[in-house]
């Protein structure tokens, strides 16, 4: 049954299968506090499609999970919107350029969870320097003190951390890392000098880098100057016994050769992307020696969900008001 003719004139739509058990309690207090009279209405990812054709074409805003791909040919569908609100600070699967070229504008997310991801990122350091996940596997075996040690721990500080990307997330794992006495190197042609110098990071070009680096951590966004940054040939430039940790996309690097290293026990890897998702759980990369995924839950907190939420329906607010929003993407 179509039921456009029932839609309201100040129609917010929300696509997500994320906070579903969580509601939407934090969105719609934003979106009734500037416009009382607004119908919220939600779709589950596998519907979304046939609900774009019957009323989702008549949203005057549109809220995405970043998971939601909104390519042209359903921008081009939208009859009324004015806003693609993402839940986060990733926004490649919304083909911006063709919202523009409508009227669309789209806004992100892009520092609600720093403190989450970067922690994320010294936890998968930590966890490796301290051989975490060997020590179930030896109580299993009856093993307890030095017998128990089948992976040798190694001191953190004085270990050599390479930071790929210094943005936000980049950052704030840089000054985490520098307070655990590491020495931290940093690739980003973006970043000035005097930036690298006050975080105490040293510059270095990326391939450098890669050779000379204990712990290599991702945080770029994926664009197509990033996407196979880590490419094959890199990927086998890592020193035997480098670990890489990936919280940034899984596009970034070349999983087949990632996967060849780690299974011959030449690097590590802490992923928590990859390339594909969500993956199929029968997916190589999941099941890889010397590979430990998390399900791309490395910004979720109590605080950083409700921050997401509620500022992702602020930035649909203010475009809807003719105000700027917070974050907008710039072309």
């Amino acid at each position: 049954m179509t039921i456009s003719s029932s839609v309201s004139e100040m129609l917010f739509w929300i696509i997500d299968d994320e906070f579903t058990h969580l509601g939407y309690e934090e969105e719609k207090e934003v979106i009734k506090e500037n416009f009382p009279e607004a119908e919220i209405r939600h779709s589950p990812m596998d519907r979304y499609l046939e609900d774009l054709e019957t009323w989702g074409k008549n949203a005057v805003a549109i809220l995405a999970q970043i998971y939601v791909r909104i390519p042209r040919s359903f921008i081009e569908r939208l009859e009324k919107a004015k806003v693609i609100s993402v839940y986060g600070g990733g926004y490649d699967r919304v083909d911006v350029r063709a919202a523009r070229e409508r009227g669309i504008r789209v806004t992100y997310v892009p520092d609600y969870c720093v403190e989450e991801v970067s922690d994320h990122a010294l936890a998968f350091i930590l966890m490796h320097a301290r051989r975490m996940l060997s020590w179930p596997r030896a109580l299993e075996r009856g093993l307890w003190g030095a017998p128990a040690v089948t992976e040798v721990p190694r001191r953190l500080r004085g270990s050599t951390l390479l930071v790929v990307g210094l943005g936000r997330m980049g950052r704030a794992l840089a000054r985490k890392a520098k307070a655990l006495g590491l020495r931290v190197l940093g690739f980003d042609p973006y970043v000035p000098e005097e930036v690298m110098t006050s975080l105490g990071v040293q510059r270095v070009d990326l391939d450098e880098g890669l050779k000379t680096a204990d712990f290599i951590s991702i945080h770029v966004p994926l664009t197509e100057e990033t996407r196979g940054l880590l490419n094959r040939e890199r990927i086998y430039m890592l020193k035997e016994g480098a670990t890489i940790v990936n919280t940034s996309r899984g596009e970034v690097l070349d999983e087949g050769a990632l996967i060849e290293r780690a299974e011959k026990g030449e690097i590590h890897a802490y992923l928590d992307v990859v390339s594909d998702e969500p993956p199929d759980p029968s997916r190589r990369i999941l099941h890889t020696k010397n590979v430990f995924v998390t399900p791309h839950i490395a910004y979720y907190s109590e605080e950083s969900i409700r921050e997401l939420k509620r500022r992702a329906a602020e930035n649909a607010v203010a475009i809807i008001k003719g105000e700027e929003a917070r974050y907008e993407v710039k072309l």
